[in-house]
Formats: structure tokens, sequence, C-alpha cells
């Protein structure tokens, strides 16, 4: 679609328009925090004097990249512009630029250091992923196993714990239980605790026990909540699950992000298969320092995510909690405004 043929719109009216229609999908603070980062990109196009999308190119496109990536570090620089592209492909579905323009934005690669230490599964992704696994993997381990993670943030070695009889489906509830040497729990015994589940995360794994779950039981006797085959699920197997999931071309049918081709991927396939190469890829405790920063973000207490998470509210601070500065004073402020 030439430009002629694209229908003119500023860009502040097309971020109002894209904002409005997620906020059906996306809680309250995420807007906020979408709103932040698309609001720098319209003050730029303002001082570009661009005031109509359809003119972008990947040119243009490029030279906002580099005018934020003096103002940042690499993976906030990757997150704004993860959601600057987003924002760039729903363009393209009301014909405000041309098609496949957010293929030509390249997301920035931070160092294995930095991802480390700030990489973490995004709302909007995690929706994605146990989205299509609900509509396509329905009850499946890999379904039942994210969904887990996602929703009540435990370590592997929590999802590794449980057995079949710490899952209370009458009333909604996993128990995580020390059990060395097989199943220790990081914490050891203060790290037991009850974990309350919502109703339909207690479905789908009501629906996995019923009807995926492979019948084994250990040489101890255990009966594993969560199981292959060959047994209790091991601690690859859900570092590959995490890693095989977060590749963006599972779950959302488009072409890969960062320029690879799919039938040749390394993180897809092939002799050399390695599912961690894939730059979106992501470990489950980037899921779950996601989980806990997305239960910040919706204002569960800290207390409650520290419980429920068996994290301490000072290493929760310093080593999980990814909210932004924005996403904070926004918080504060709701709480600030009847004062």
């Amino acid at each position: 679609m030439s430009e002629n043929e694209l229908e003119p719109i500023h860009p502040e009216e097309g971020i109002n328009l894209y904002l409005k229609d997620r906020e059906s999908e996306l809680a309250e603070n995420t807007i906020k925090a979408y709103r932040y980062k698309l609001g720098k990109f319209s003050d730029w196009c303002e001082q570009e004097e661009i005031q109509n999308l359809n003119v972008l190119s990947g040119r243009t496109l490029l030279r906002f990249k580099q005018y934020r990536q003096e103002d940042l570090n690499s993976v906030s620089l990757k997150n704004q512009i993860d959601t600057l592209r987003s924002f760039i492909r729903w363009c393209e579905s009301i014909d405000a630029v041309e098609q496949d323009l957010h293929n030509k934005i390249l997301s920035p690669s931070p160092s294995q250091t930095e991802r480390q230490r700030d990489e973490l599964i995004q709302p909007e992704t995690a929706s994605d992923i146990l989205g299509y696994l609900s509509r396509f993997e329905y009850g499946s381990l890999h379904h039942a196993l994210l969904t887990v993670l996602w929703r009540c943030g435990v370590r592997s070695g929590t999802l590794r714990s449980f057995d079949l009889c710490d899952y209370d489906r009458e009333n909604q509830r996993l128990r995580a239980i020390h059990r060395p040497p097989e199943t220790p729990l990081k914490n050891k015994n203060k790290g037991q605790r009850l974990i309350s589940i919502s109703e339909d995360l207690n479905q789908v794994i009501s629906d996995y026990v019923n009807h995926s779950r492979p019948e084994v039981t250990g040489s101890n006797g255990r009966n594993p909540l969560f199981a292959t085959q060959f047994g209790r699920v091991s601690r690859s197997t859900i570092r590959e699950t995490c890693y095989r999931w977060s590749h963006p071309c599972k779950y959302n049918g488009g072409d890969c992000p960062h320029g690879e081709d799919i039938d040749s991927c390394q993180a897809l396939g092939g002799e050399d298969y390695s599912p961690s190469v894939c730059p979106s890829s992501r470990s489950p405790h980037a899921w779950r320092r996601g989980a806990i920063t997305h239960h910040l973000t919706q204002d569960v207490p800290v207390e409650v995510v520290s419980d429920r998470m068996n994290v301490s509210p000072d290493v929760l601070e310093q080593h999980y909690d990814r909210r932004s500065e924005e996403v904070k004073v926004e918080q504060r402020r709701e709480y600030l405004n009847d004062i």
C-alpha cells in the first residue's frame, strides 16, 4: 500500500486510538506505562514536525531509536522500541502506515549481563503466549506449567516440588512442601506455604490432570503433578519450555523480529538446537521476575507478593521489582489523591 492509499492520521491521535483499543485487555497501569513510552515518540514527532503517521519509514524510526539511545540503557531502550513496534504493527491494521513497517524496527539486543539482570516477561507477552496455548494446546503440560509460573511467580524448584496430592482442587490452592533430597525448596521449611489459585487457573490444572498428565510414579512412591512419560518434570525441561515459548515466532504467527530464517533458526531446531539463543527467549527466572513485577503493577501489596512468591521485601525490591519510575509515581498518586 502506497502513502497515497493510506488514511492520514496525526501521531497523537493514533496513539490515543491505540491505547483506547487496548484498554479492555491491559491493566490500567500498563496503559499508563505505554502512554508514557509512546508519549516520548509523540513528542519527538512534534519536534521533527511529523504530523502524519503515513510518512513514517524504516529510516524515520531508526532516527527515533538513535534519539532515545542517548538517554536510555540498552534494556530500557529495548522496552521503549518493543512498545513502539507493537504500536506500529497496530497502525498497519488501520491503514495508518505502510504494511510490514514494524519489521523494519530492529529491537536492541542487550548484553548477556544486562539481560540477566533486567530481563523479564512483559504482561502483554505472557498474555499472548498463554492465549496461544489456551487456544491450541489447552490443558497440555506446557500450558499448565507456564500458567502456574506466570500466575503464581514460583521458582523452578517449587514447580518441580508439587505432587499430585499438593493440588487441592476443591479449595483452589497448591501446597509447596520442602521434601529433600529430591525436591528441596530454596528456603527449605521457610519456603513451605499454601498458594491460592484463581478459578480459571484451577480449571486449567484440573483439565491438565484429567486429560494430559501421564500416570507416572517415582521410585519413592510419589506422584508428581508436573510430569512427562519419564517421570517428574526436570529443571532442564522447565527451562527449555520457558525459552521455547517466549520465541515470538512460536505464538504470534509472524516473521522473526530478529531477521532469522525460521526454517534454519538454531533456536527452533536442527543439529545445534539451542532455544536460548533467540534474543527474545526468556528464562524461568525472567518469567518469575515478570510475574512479580506484574503483581506489583496491579497494586498487590508488597507484603502479599512477598509471602506468595517466598521472597523477602528487601530482595524483592532489589532483584525483582522492575516497575518503571513512571508506573511507581502513578501508583503513589492513586493513594495520595485523597489526602
